[in-house]
């Protein structure tokens, strides 16, 4: 297996990440921005939209994501970043908010589907942490699923996985309905 990179989304790495959110799936339509618009804004965007917002978003710093690339290709990405870069959290009913200051969030994975199952999503996560506590955060934040050890459709686990989380030393502050 090549080696992986990990390294903030930037302008330059525009084209790689774009092939990758473009090659199907939820990605092709949400472009990680879900969690960045309210509902009504959500509602009446298109994919052509959020695909304009993210390439917007990945010249600004902090990025608003990491991207894995292998051999000069994208194979995965998360999104992240300071909780109150994603207003739809503020008004969710369902995901409890943890309090503090400095609080930043991991919310979106998006791995190619033939690197799937080899440790992208997780080597993602690790460096999320690492990339957030650089930049200032002091509690980092994720929502993911709990698969029950079973497999699921990778469109209900773009959080992320319980197990994953847990195994890279994340604790369960609060349980999400």
């Amino acid at each position: 297996m090549c080696s992986m990179q990990i390294v903030p989304a930037s302008p330059e790495l525009w084209p790689l990440i774009a092939t990758l959110f473009a090659a199907g799936g939820d990605p092709k339509w949400c472009w990680c921005q879900y969690w960045r618009k309210p509902g009504a804004n959500w509602s009446n965007t298109t994919p052509a939209e959020n695909r304009a917002d993210l390439e917007a978003l990945v010249g600004t710093d902090p990025a608003p994501g990491l991207v894995a690339l292998r051999d000069g290709v994208a194979v995965g990405w998360i999104g992240l970043g300071p909780r109150e870069d994603f207003p739809r959290l503020g008004r969710s009913r369902t995901i409890p908010q943890l309090p503090g200051d400095a609080v930043w969030v991991v919310n979106c994975f998006v791995v190619a589907k033939g690197a799937r199952r080899t440790g992208v999503a997780t080597a993602l996560l690790e460096a999320a942490v690492t990339y957030a506590r650089e930049n200032g955060a002091a509690i980092v934040e994720g929502y993911p699923v709990r698969t029950g050890g079973g497999r699921i459709p990778s469109a209900s686990v773009y959080t992320g996985t319980a197990g994953m989380f847990e195994r890279i030393g994340f604790e369960v502050a609060a349980e999400t309905t």
